[in-house]
């Protein structure tokens, strides 16, 4: 009850940050249109690839139920000072929660296909770490309990550490000894810049020394996603709904079984912001004890297992998109979903959508990756890529954004209509906070 209490708390408090005191709860925003390296979860090449490996077991209590708890973590921190020491505690509480968010609810059994997910812990500082998970039955015979493995790491690569836990689950099968000298390789292995690769040498008994190369994409700010998983749920008109939502900073819930399509699908929603930042509560995976974080009166984006959907309706909740990723439907709006986004945009934006869902046979991962991204980064391009020029530069060297000049300066009445409702969400505030920083020349500054 104490850590659901604590998550609860600082979730609010960093979802209840609004406009310029909003920058510490918010992920980084780049400088400009459409280049820059997208939140605290993309950083710079040669940092240790994770914080923590923990496993997570599910132990009995004496009322029958199972409740997670970390068996094992590596590395063990030594000599932390109280605030250090205070921190990891907390965090070594909640993860436990994220591991197994689908409550209590288990029995050992003989058969399980293991799956991959991930969440994000936000501290009350704003600063976000990724779980990347892997929940597995454990080798052996007859009925047994799953088990989850967790890397907490501030890099946001979900491809990258998926083949990690790739390496993690093969050694598992073989002993939990194999894996310490693996994790060890890692940790001691600067993380690779974009496009580079990694290699890992790994001994397996009985197969030998393995060299494992990991390769970070060349694009960072697609690290972290998968389109293909919305593409395939969803129809192109409701990525748009759910996008102009997002958009304008609303509450967002998702649904779906599988821990993987949740956290999948919640990262991609995320991305197609970019070059903006969603920078209010998000919980791509919401355990069952904070299920009231739905009743939260601030902006959120949030996953929720299908078992709980009529517990989440029950909720005396504020307007919010309700979004069935199972039937590729939505089952609850605000009902102006499709006057939000300027017409002539959107249709071309449809156009590109229905293009990649034709080509789903064609294309990569990674080049839906690209299309889609570029899609979207094409319609704040063509929104708000002339806000350079809405800068004046001060001679101390500081800015100062022109907002009724720079909605003014569109000719489009509904593409106004849109920048007046853009230009006072959190995001963009934040974005253009960042840009009155850093003064970079382009055509048009005073």
């Amino acid at each position: 009850a104490s850590i659901g209490n604590f998550l609860r708390r600082s979730l609010r408090r960093a979802g209840r940050r609004e406009g310029k005191d909003g920058a510490s709860a918010a992920e980084n925003t780049p400088p400009r249109v459409p280049q820059g390296e997208r939140s605290s979860a993309f950083y710079s090449a040669g940092q240790f690839f994770f914080e923590y490996l923990v496993v997570v077991s599910l132990k009995k209590m004496p009322d029958g139920h199972y409740e997670p708890k970390i068996t094992y973590q590596f590395p063990k921190r030594e000599n932390l000072l109280k605030g250090q020491k205070e921190e990891e505690e907390r965090l070594l509480q909640a993860i436990p929660l994220f591991c197994f968010p689908d409550g209590n609810d288990w029995a050992p059994i003989t058969e399980f296909t293991s799956e991959t997910f991930s969440f994000v812990l936000t501290n009350v500082d704003g600063s976000r770490k990724i779980g990347y998970c892997r929940r597995l039955l454990p080798s052996g015979r007859g009925v047994r309990l799953p088990e989850v493995f967790c890397i907490i790491s501030c890099l946001g690569c979900f491809g990258l550490f998926s083949k990690i836990l790739d390496e993690v689950e093969k050694r598992r099968q073989i002993s939990m000894a194999v894996i310490y000298p693996f994790m060890q390789g890692l940790r001691e292995s600067p993380f690779p810049a974009p496009g580079k690769t990694v290699t890992i040498k790994s001994f397996i008994p009985e197969s030998g020394t393995e060299l494992i190369e990991l390769t970070r994409p060349v694009d960072a700010h697609l690290e972290h996603v998968e389109f293909q998983a919305l593409l395939q749920r969803l129809s192109p008109q409701l990525i748009l709904h759910i996008f102009a939502s997002a958009v304008l900073e609303r509450r967002l819930i998702f649904l779906a079984e599988e821990l993987s399509v949740l956290s999948q699908c919640i990262h991609a929603v995320a991305a197609l912001l970019y070059p903006f930042t969603w920078a209010h509560t998000y919980i791509p995976v919401v355990p069952e004890c904070l299920l009231d974080t739905v009743c939260c009166p601030t902006p959120f984006m949030v996953g929720i297992q299908m078992r709980h959907l009529e517990q989440v309706l029950e909720q005396p909740m504020e307007e919010a998109l309700i979004v069935n990723l199972c039937e590729g439907k939505i089952i609850r709006a605000v009902g102006d979903e499709e006057e939000i986004l300027p017409r002539k945009l959107q249709d071309e934006m449809l156009v590109s959508l229905d293009r990649h869902n034709n080509n789903n046979n064609v294309h990569t991962l990674e080049q839906v990756n690209a299309l889609v991204s570029e899609a979207f980064v094409r319609f704040f391009v063509r929104l708000v890529g002339h806000y350079g020029s809405h800068i004046k530069w001060g001679r101390s060297g500081s800015g100062s954004f022109q907002e009724r000049a720079f909605c003014k300066a569109v000719a489009s009445k509904s593409c106004r209509r849109f920048l007046k409702k853009f230009v006072k969400t959190n995001m963009f505030s934040l974005f253009i906070e960042e840009a009155e920083k850093s003064r970079i020349p382009q055509e048009g500054n005073g």
